[in-house]
């Protein structure tokens, strides 16, 4: 069985307080589902960035990786900067599966999530 991986991938920020959303989905991941790698990774002002991330994944044999956008909807970044950068991924590991899920953010039971939040 292949060994799998999950990349939660974030805008990024200079304020460090803005990671802890997404370093807290990465822990309850990890717990859920021990066996899973799981890495963060950010486009921009907050390090790593996404090749980075994929090469420590491949690096301790990962051979197929999730790629996660953490935005709220698809965007310029997740529509147009993701895919060129995961081309590159697909380029520098060809024995590597790269899978691309949508934005967590248009996910029904995250925007359901969120309208129940609202609605507090």
């Amino acid at each position: 069985m292949p060994s799998r991986a999950v990349i939660l991938f974030g805008h990024g920020s200079r304020d460090p307080l803005w990671r802890v959303p997404i370093e807290s989905v990465a822990a309850q991941l990890a717990v859920a589902q021990p066996g899973l790698s799981v890495r963060c990774a950010y486009l921009e002002l907050s390090t790593p960035d996404l090749p980075a991330a994929a090469a420590e994944l491949t690096g301790t044999g990962a051979q197929s990786i999730t790629i996660v956008p953490m935005f709220l909807g698809t965007g310029r970044h997740a529509r147009e900067d993701l895919p060129v950068l995961v081309d590159q991924l697909r380029t520098a590991y060809p024995a590597v599966e790269f899978k691309v899920q949508q934005a967590v953010g248009e996910d029904a039971r995250v925007l359901a999530l969120l309208a129940e939040i609202a609605a507090e």
